[in-house]
């Protein structure tokens, strides 16, 4: 089991990046909270990894801290969760907006998600509203992160940042024409690319 990983950050082509440790390059994919929390390329980083092994592929993916990790590990234990749909999940709220959720029996939140409906969203309040009640006992449950102020000055041509940004969506579960629509929605001048992804993920709840 691979559960952490340290070494410099190669590339960020949102959900993935690529870590180079020790002259061996890891890409991970990791949810959107954990990914406005890296530094920038060719700096280093530490992640905390969750290591997939399927019969056509062997998958890695990161989280900024444990206390992600462990609710991704939760959420893909649960009846019809894998981990892309761990991953979206993780992406369109943070672990503290999802915790919440569960334990307020919050379905039309859950719902907004892509690739849940309100009987997957029913499933998972009642399959993990005490499994979940650990989380709520300790002090250091991940609340939604704002995004650093480099991020929305970043100069990123606006094709680029649009194109990545629908990408992202798309890899993350979104219908291309949704994905599409909610770039545009929010896209202001000068955005960057991650900022545009975090403000559309924003607009879809």
């Amino acid at each position: 089991m691979i559960g952490r990983i340290e070494g410099r950050l190669l590339e960020k082509q949102p959900p993935e990046v690529l870590i180079d440790v020790n002259g061996i390059g890891y890409e991970i994919q990791m949810p959107m909270t954990s990914f406005y929390q890296l530094p920038a390329v060719g700096e280093n980083v530490a992640v905390y990894t969750h290591f997939v092994v399927r019969e056509d592929a062997q998958l890695l993916f990161g989280f900024a801290d444990k206390m992600e990790r462990e609710l991704f590990r939760e959420l893909i234990k649960a009846n019809g969760v894998g981990p892309k749909l761990g991953l979206t999940i993780l992406s369109g709220m943070s672990a503290g907006q999802f915790l919440i959720s569960v334990q307020n029996e919050d379905v039309s939140a859950l719902v907004s998600l892509p690739g849940i409906g309100k009987k997957t969203a029913e499933r998972l309040v009642v399959e993990l509203k005490d499994r979940l009640a650990k989380f709520g006992k300790q002090q250091t449950v991940p609340m939604p992160v704002d995004v650093d102020a480099k991020f929305m000055n970043t100069i990123v041509p606006v094709n680029d940042a649009r194109e990545e940004a629908q990408s992202a969506l798309i890899a993350l579960g979104y219908k291309p024409a949704q994905a599409s629509k909610l770039v545009e929605s929010v896209y202001q001048d000068g955005m960057g690319s991650e900022s545009l992804i975090r403000e559309a993920l924003k607009a879809a709840l």
